[in-house]
């Protein structure tokens, strides 16, 4: 055919797709990932390959392949397909997903992260590495393998599976992905999880040291407090027993009342409970509705140095026991902008939670593909931030949501090959858009 122009709804996705096509990064996933189904038009590979575009375009569940990739040939080419495949055919594919298979995926994962992330190639002997670890709720249909009643945030009696996450902070990079049953929380998940971790980033015992874990009360038994101290890990979480809570908020002193929350009050405890290592532990207090105290204590290993880093200020010279109770407790509400921010906007960027496949194996494929496309928009944004300052601040449905769907026109040549895209000029992300992948040449990382 001759050379011809095409208008894309998404050519600054066509622009990614051609940058993730040349890293070889779904080569990779080729190479790992053995699906056993009859080959007719498409290959198993090549159909999760559309699954993933889907998931990078917006899609919610896999019949918007049919509506968002399907109709957009200069997409699909960006990314090495010639054409696309059905969502049926699609779902098919991801239902003759075995465990095997997600091992293989899992594997192909950790190859890609390493290759590709900054948290892989953080610089332990210059600063700590903060890793947040969290189980997220994935509310599902009732018959389902693995959907059970469970926990599930503002829903009572509600039906699902749990997502185990462990997360590189400072990098807004997923290292860990894990499905878990509905019944399952991070008790029990915990120590998977943090192995896990360890294996992706090779966590030796100088950089466990280095390495600060920060997780809420579900992960807060004697049990796992104690495995993480033992592994050497700096470590800041809240106790689950809330009985015990009680009784050690009973020996704090003098309590401190917080300027950010004025109806919580924070003191330290001076009868703490002993762990396999010395740890320091905070009381804290909040009002109920009804007028009295709810309890709560935070568990750390932290030197103060570490919980100003955490805070992301500069230590003081001179520090009194208020300041150090309030940098602790500071540090850990800022969960709330690291992992609980990350899970949300991935279900909301990304669709993470409005797609429910029967089969267990088969869902795991899709929060892995779920979890390479959370990582390859993080490190795209961060590519266009250098360009355009304001977009560090864009999270996971921002980001997809503007700066992956800006129209214009792509020229096609007569192979059928990507040679430019050219972007609505009137976008206001269009130039930050074009200087970053005009920099993606003589990158080595997305």
């Amino acid at each position: 055919m001759d050379e011809s122009v095409e208008f894309s709804a998404r050519a600054s996705l066509v622009m990614l797709g051609l940058r993730f096509q040349s890293l070889g990064v779904w080569s990779t996933i080729a190479e790992q990932v053995k699906i056993k189904q009859k080959v007719r038009q498409h290959t198993p590979i090549d159909k999760l390959l559309d699954c993933f575009i889907n998931i990078l375009a917006g899609g919610g569940g896999l019949v918007e392949i049919n509506t968002r990739v399907r109709p957009d040939p200069s997409v699909q080419r960006a990314f090495g397909r010639a054409n696309c495949a059905e969502q049926s055919t699609t779902s098919r594919t991801l239902n003759a997903c075995t465990p095997e298979n997600v091992t293989q995926l899992q594997t192909a994962l950790t190859l890609i992260l390493r290759q590709h992330s900054q948290s892989y190639r953080h610089d332990y002997a210059v600063r700590w590495q903060v890793l947040d670890v969290d189980v997220t709720g994935m509310p599902a249909g009732r018959q389902g393998e693995g959907v059970t009643k469970g926990y599930f945030a503002k829903s009572k009696n509600r039906r699902g599976r749990q997502l185990g996450r462990v997360l590189a902070t400072e990098y807004d990079e997923i290292v860990v992905d894990r499905l878990y049953t509905g019944k399952r929380q991070l008790d029990s998940s915990l120590q998977e999880l943090i192995s896990a971790a360890e294996n992706t980033l090779e966590l030796s015992e100088t950089k466990r040291k280095s390495t600060i874990l920060r997780m809420d009360g579900g992960g807060g038994d004697d049990d796992n407090i104690n495995w993480v101290l033992k592994r050497e890990y700096p470590l800041l979480v809240k106790i689950k027993s809330w009985r015990r809570a009680q009784k050690l908020a009973a020996t704090a002193e003098t309590w401190f009342v917080d300027s950010k929350v004025p109806d919580r009050e924070i003191g330290w405890v001076e009868k703490t409970h002993p762990y396999a290592r010395p740890t320091r532990q905070l009381a804290i207090r909040q009002r109920k509705a009804k007028g009295e105290w709810s309890y709560h204590i935070l568990v750390f290993s932290l030197t103060d140095a570490m919980l100003f880093h955490l805070l992301g200020q500069p230590m003081p010279s001179l520090r009194e026991p208020k300041d150090i109770a309030f940098a602790a407790l500071h540090a850990y509400d800022r969960r709330g902008g690291g992992v609980e921010t990350q899970n949300k906007g991935d279900k909301q960027g990304l669709g993470l939670s409005r797609r429910n496949k029967h089969s267990f194996a088969a869902q795991e494929m899709l929060v892995l593909l779920a979890q390479l496309a959370h990582d390859v928009v993080i490190w795209t944004r961060n590519d266009l931030a250098q360009a355009d300052g304001r977009l560090q601040k864009f999270g996971i449905q921002r980001t997809v949501r503007d700066a992956l769907q800006i129209p214009g026109r792509v020229q096609v040549n007569a192979q059928g090959q990507v040679e430019q895209v050219t972007l609505n000029q009137n976008h206001p992300l269009a130039a930050a858009f074009q200087t970053a992948s005009s920099n993606w040449q003589s990158m080595n990382h997305l």
